[in-house]
């Protein structure tokens, strides 16, 4: 059970939404143009702002799905995580897209609200507190991340956990995933929310 669990989880993580979208609405392919990326940022700059948050709530499912399969199936808190993880990996790396998906922010986002409900939005607080102030996705995204761990210790009151251990590797996982944007960043030549790249 514990096996198609997480075989389950990858293929839904991997349902490449974007990609599906762009391809319906505007018969164009997410990966090869903006950011290259099948998320919910490069929908909205080529698509547009409906079928972004359609996309993004989609994407925020399949990691909340996932985890709670995973929770109504067994009681084991590291096969919940395991199966957050490969609803993240089939997000990243679709198995229907040659391995070119999204960047686990989305995702992510649904497996840590279905983890931790407190720790999933305080890190769409962050994300939506940065992303008001400097509108630069990429940064808000990275932010959220690096106060991802921090968020969880302080749920769990100890680094001893698989929540916790989790919620590291995600998040560099995720600073890994926008690494282009960060030398951008740096470079000042980062595009905002309402320019195209």
């Amino acid at each position: 059970m514990n096996i198609l669990i997480i075989f389950t989880s990858y293929l839904l993580g991997s349902l490449p939404t974007g990609f599906l979208i762009g391809k319906y609405l505007k018969n164009i392919d997410l990966r090869t143009i903006g950011s290259g990326s099948t998320g919910a940022t490069n929908v909205l700059r080529n698509v547009g702002k409906w079928p972004a948050l359609f996309v993004f709530i989609i994407d925020v499912g399949k990691g909340l799905i996932a985890v709670k399969i995973a929770q109504y199936y067994t009681d084991q808190g590291l096969i919940e995580v395991i199966a957050g993880i490969s609803a993240i990996s089939g997000h990243i790396w679709p198995i229907w897209l040659r391995g070119k998906g999204g960047k686990a922010v989305a995702t992510g986002l649904g497996m840590f609200l279905a983890l931790s409900w407190k720790v999933g939005l305080a890190s769409l607080g962050i994300f939506l507190i940065v992303l008001t102030k400097t509108k630069f996705v990429s940064l808000s995204s990275i932010s959220a991340a690096i106060l991802l761990p921090i968020f969880m210790f302080f749920y769990l009151g100890k680094f001893i956990h698989s929540y916790f251990f989790i919620s590291l590797i995600v998040a560099l996982l995720v600073i890994w995933k926008h690494r282009t944007n960060i030398k951008r960043l740096i470079k000042g030549e980062e595009s905002k929310i309402n320019q195209n790249q």
